[in-house]
């Protein structure tokens, strides 16, 4: 980014690319480059042109197929331990992860995608509360977002629309991404709790929500297939599309 920090200069967002930001200068010559056999120690020099100068912003993003978004507490850095070889720091208390987190999520010999966890958003995340959302970055080049509701804390309905607000409040077409909902700690609740929140969250939501419990992997297997499948649909697609 440009030093006015909204200007993009260049996105290098595929491996090997390059891009030049300053050019540099003409070095010039210094007096051992004027030596001949009779003047052994010349007394000129010369200073060359001077090079580029700016000033410029570098921002990270990490390469991902899909992003794992919600509240803290909701067990993100659980379910990416349980599917990935990611050992995350795991707390029963708010924002145990600090930064970003990738795990490889390996369904067979030959089906594999990249999981980004990031640190957990609260209501106001785009006005820098909390943690703020300067981490939504790391997802904003993923294929599909899963959103995980922690089903134990009640209000799920609530919890889930604070995280859409916050994603729509960022921008960078997060609120429009492919979204899996899945209700987390499904072993803390009671049968009759489960099935009214999910019914809760599917309506107000109006997508299907998937059950599941990721410390004791109930539902893990299914969901993580059906992230594969928004993934590799859009792999198809970015193959299909010729580049700019």
């Amino acid at each position: 980014m440009d030093d006015d920090r909204v200007t993009m200069l260049a996105d290098l967002d595929k491996p090997g690319m390059r891009i030049t930001l300053c050019r540099g200068g003409d070095g010039g010559h210094g007096n051992a480059h004027y030596k001949t056999s009779t003047n052994r120690a010349p007394r000129r020099s010369d200073k060359g042109w001077p090079g580029e100068e700016r000033w410029v912003w570098l921002r990270m993003k990490l390469i991902a197929d899909a992003g794992l978004v919600g509240l803290p507490n909701a067990g993100k850095s659980t379910f990416l331990s349980v599917v990935s070889a990611a050992r995350p720091k795991i707390a029963d208390y708010p924002f145990t992860t600090l930064h970003p987190q990738l795990g490889v999520v390996r369904l067979s010999m030959t089906e594999e995608f990249v999981l980004a966890d990031i640190p957990g958003l609260i209501e106001g995340a785009h006005e820098g509360t909390g943690l703020g959302d300067r981490f939504l970055g790391h997802v904003e080049r993923c294929a599909v977002l899963l959103h995980l509701i922690d089903g134990a804390a009640g209000d799920v309905v609530s919890a889930w629309r604070t995280i859409r607000h916050e994603l729509a409040a960022y921008g960078g077409g997060l609120d429009e991404k492919p979204e899996i909902i899945a209700l987390n700690k499904n072993d803390a609740m009671t049968p009759r709790e489960a099935s009214a929140r999910r019914a809760a969250l599917q309506k107000a939501s109006g997508a299907p929500v998937v059950l599941i419990s990721a410390a004791t992997h109930q539902g893990v297997p299914e969901l993580l297939r059906m992230m594969f499948d928004v993934v590799t649909r859009a792999r198809e697609e970015a193959r299909q599309t010729p580049d700019d």
